[in-house]
């Protein structure tokens, strides 16, 4: 029976970048999968691949409505969508191929199989040829993720009504997607069809979009997709969703007046959040417990009851993120070790790739005022920028967040043109506790889109905004 420090049970973000630190911290450790593919879910059917067509339609959409604004003309415009759709593929297998690559090169054992606890320290692995061979191991790290979440009353088909594994491999362009669910997963892919030509519908419990962020940035990137064919029922409760032949209808009750709406369309994704995903783990045979939502329960050092298991990404507390999954990957692997490593849970950013992008850490301003904290507003919108106006991309908006006394930066919300990449600067700023009035007095080069943060920052510092 083989013998290990430290096994890992999942191979996505959190899984596999906790296997490696441990080995380059000289652990023996060997990385369980139950697919055959390297990964998890946001290198197959997730952060990748979305992101793949997100960037090939953003281009067609492009060529289709701002080309000849730019002089450029083009004649002709067609869209091959099973392309597109390979060369999503293609991305995947790529990125699939780099995370193979550095098991090899870290000397990372790869069992692939689904792994359940004999005892603490004994792992079955059930392969796909049905053997099963069992390990020995000092620690586990569980990093199995999450799967979609399903909607009471809503059966998804995997045809018409789907979650958002199909959604990135359907065959057709929807005519009319209907999306249950104002969140990350449904406007990101609501963005790539709406982009594509569909008509898109998102039907929302909340009263905005992306109700887990700032209010102002839902309400900002509420306008922005309207604008490419959205329509949106906030505050409404689906009721019913059924399929007849290529139809599907849905159903849905007002939160505000309890009118009933229909819609029809002909795909429906199902985008209600995301549940832990522990199945076939045998938990209860390692003493591992788990919370009234399926959550595997943990201490400060994300160990659980049981002395040596450990859990991190999707299947403990917190934001269902990859890189929040990889801070816990490496945090475990360094504890085991007998570092003192340390994450700072408020500073994980969160980030939305519609276009224009959303990223936003920190607090935001209904948590500040729910906390009694006094706190101070600057912000300044794109359209005043003369990069943005270069490149077309005048929506969205920067809002920093700062302590009213002492002037450090709380929380800092953006809208707009590659915020994704720009949150980091605020992140780098909040972990160093500076001031808005810090990053005011900062040079930023000219023309960016950066500049746009100096701004909103100089605006927090007593309304000292340059440009507007």
């Amino acid at each position: 029976m083989s013998e290990y420090d430290v096994v890992v049970i999942g191979s996505g973000p959190g899984g596999y970048v906790a296997a490696i630190r441990l080995a380059q911290l000289g652990k023996k450790t060997a990385l369980i999968e139950k697919y055959t593919s390297l990964g998890g879910t946001c290198l197959n059917v997730g952060c990748i691949p979305s992101k793949a067509l997100l960037d090939s339609s953003e281009h067609y959409h492009q060529a289709s409505h701002q080309f000849d604004a730019h002089g450029i003309n083009v004649k002709g415009l067609s869209l091959d969508f099973n392309k597109m759709i390979q060369r999503k593929d293609d991305v995947v297998t790529q990125t699939v191929a780099g995370i193979n690559f550095l098991m090899k090169k870290n000397k990372i054992d790869v069992i692939h199989g689904v792994g359940s606890f004999v005892d603490a320290n004994t792992i079955a692995v059930t392969k796909n040829d049905g053997t099963t061979v069992e390990i020995k191991t000092k620690n586990t790290i569980i990093a199995t993720g999450s799967k979609p979440a399903p909607l009471k009353g809503v059966a998804i088909d995997k045809e018409r009504i789907i979650t958002s594994t199909e959604a990135l491999k359907l065959k057709e362009i929807p005519k009319h997607l209907l999306i249950i669910g104002g969140g990350v997963i449904g406007l990101e892919l609501g963005s790539v069809y709406a982009r594509l030509g569909s008509k898109v519908s998102v039907v929302e419990y909340a009263d905005s979009l992306i109700p887990t962020m700032d209010k102002t940035m839902g309400k900002e990137l509420q306008k922005v997709l309207a604008k490419t064919g959205f329509e949106f029922y906030l505050k409404h409760a689906v009721t019913s969703v059924e399929v007849k032949g290529k139809n599907v209808k849905l159903k849905a009750t007002s939160n505000t007046d309890g009118k009933e709406l229909e819609l029809s369309g002909d795909y429906c994704l199902v985008c209600v959040g995301r549940i832990p995903y522990t199945e076939g783990l045998s938990l209860d045979k390692a003493g591992v417990k788990t919370d009234e939502r399926g959550r595997i329960m943990v201490d400060d050092h994300l160990q659980t009851d049981a002395k040596g298991i450990y859990a991190i990404g999707d299947v403990v507390k917190g934001a269902m993120l990859a890189h929040k999954a990889e801070e816990e990957g490496v945090f475990v692997a360094e504890s085991i070790t007998g570092q003192k490593p340390h994450i700072n849970y408020l500073l994980i950013p969160g980030v939305v790739y519609t276009w224009p992008e959303v990223a936003a850490v920190g607090y935001t301003e209904e948590e500040l005022i729910k906390n009694g904290t006094a706190y101070k507003v600057g912000s300044f919108p794109f359209k005043a920028s003369g990069r943005a106006r270069a490149s077309m991309d005048l929506d969205g908006v920067i809002k920093v967040l700062a302590d009213k006394t002492t002037d450090e930066i709380l929380g800092v919300h953006m809208i707009g043109p590659r915020v994704a990449d720009m949150i980091a600067e605020a992140v780098v700023a909040m972990e160093f506790r500076a001031s808005a009035e810090d990053i005011a007095r900062m040079s930023h080069a000219h023309p960016t889109f950066t500049e746009v943060f100096r701004e909103a920052c100089l605006a927090a510092t007593d309304n000292r905004a340059i440009h507007i």
